[in-house]
C-alpha cells in the first residue's frame, strides 16, 4: 500500500531539506575558500579576488610547501605519530575490552576495574601532573610524548567492551569446547565480527593523532620535533619567523602567504579525506551497536 504524504509532512520535509542544504553549505565553503586560495596567484590571493574558484591558476604554492624543509619534518612526524599511536592505542583497547567484556564469573572484579576506567572520563589528572609525569619519566623532546599520554582512551575501550558483550555466547563456548585458547577466540571470533567497531574506533584515533596539535606545544622544546599540527599553529595563527631558516624566508618571499598556508592546509587535510571513504560503511554501524548501555 503506497501512502501519500499529508501537505504538512511535505512542508515539514522541503524544510528539513534546505536546513540540510545550508548546514552543509556552510562546512564546506570554507574548505571550497582554502581550496581555490591554494590554487590561485600570489596577486589574486593578497587582492582579495579569491572566493570559491581559483584566479589565476598557480601551482607554486605546492611546489614550494614541498620544497619547505620544516613542513617536511613536521608532516613526518605526523606519519610516526599516526602510525605508531594508532598501534599502541587499538592494542591497548582491544585487549583492555575483551577481559572486561566477560561477566563477573569469568573476570572476578570486572565491574570495579570498568567503573575505574569510567571515572577517568569524567575526573583527570589535569595539565600539570600529566606534564610532570612526562618529564619525569624522560618522554619530552621524543615522540612518545606525544603518543603514550593518551595511549589509554576510556572511551574507546568502554564502546568496544560494549561491542562484545553483544558477541553470542555460544560461539565462544564452542570454541572452548574444542579446545581453542582466549587468544585465538578473540583473534577469530570477537575481532572478524566487532569490525564495524574498530573501523570507527579506527578513524577517531586517526583523526585524533592527525589534527591534535597541543601536546607537541607543551611537550617540544625544539621546534625541528614539531608534528604537522603544531607547526601549521605557529606559523599560521601566531605567524613566527624564528621558525623559518634563510631559504625559507627566501621562498615566502616570492609567494603569497595565504596562498602558501592554504597549500600546506589542503595537504596537510588529504591523507584524512583519503582514509574515511574506505572505513565510512562500518562508521555508523559501529557507532550504533557499540553504544553505551546500562
Amino acid at each position: 500500500m503506497i501512502l501519500h504524504k499529508t501537505r504538512g509532512e511535505k512542508v515539514f520535509d522541503l524544510f528539513n531539506g534546505i536546513l540540510l542544504i545550508i548546514l552543509a553549505l556552510l562546512c564546506i565553503l570554507p574548505f571550497i575558500h582554502i581550496l581555490a586560495l591554494s590554487f590561485s596567484s600570489s596577486a589574486a590571493a593578497t587582492s582579495g579576488k579569491v572566493a570559491f574558484w581559483p584566479v589565476d591558476l598557480s601551482l607554486n604554492s605546492y611546489q614550494y610547501a614541498f620544497q619547505n624543509p620544516a613542513f617536511l619534518r613536521a608532516f613526518g612526524v605526523t606519519l610516526v605519530r599516526v602510525i605508531l599511536g594508532l598501534a599502541i592505542d587499538m592494542a591497548i583497547t582491544i585487549f583492555a575490552a575483551y577481559p572486561l567484556s566477560k561477566s563477573n564469573g569469568q573476570m572476578p572484579g570486572r565491574t570495579i576495574f570498568a567503573w575505574i576506567f569510567v571515572v577517568t572520563m569524567f575526573i583527570g589528572g589535569g595539565m600539570i601532573p600529566t606534564y610532570m609525569v612526562v618529564t619525569m619519566t624522560g618522554l619530552r623532546n621524543t615522540i612518545w610524548a606525544l603518543i603514550l599520554p593518551s595511549a589509554v582512551k576510556p572511551f574507546n575501550i568502554t564502546v568496544l567492551l560494549n561491542f562484545f558483550r553483544q558477541t553470542p555466547k555460544e560461539l565462544e563456548e564452542s570454541a572452548l569446547i574444542d579446545g581453542a585458547s582466549q587468544m585465538r577466540i578473540l583473534m577469530r571470533i570477537y575481532l572478524p565480527l566487532a569490525l564495524p567497531a574498530l573501523a570507527t574506533l579506527f578513524i577517531f584515533d586517526t583523526v585524533f593523532h592527525w589534527n591534535e596539535w597541543f601536546s607537541g606545544l607543551i611537550y617540544m622544546d625544539m621546534k625541528a620535533n614539531y608534528p604537522l599540527q603544531t607547526y601549521l599553529q605557529g606559523v599560521i595563527i601566531e605567524p613566527d619567523f624564528t621558525l623559518l631558516d634563510i631559504n625559507e624566508i627566501e621562498l615566502m618571499s616570492k609567494i603569497s602567504s595565504k596562498t602558501f598556508q592554504s597549500a600546506q592546509i589542503m595537504i596537510a587535510t588529504v591523507p584524512i579525506l583519503i582514509v574515511y571513504p574506505f572505513f565510512q560503511k562500518y562508521f555508523v554501524k559501529g557507532l550504533t551497536l557499540g553504544s553505551l548501555k546500562g
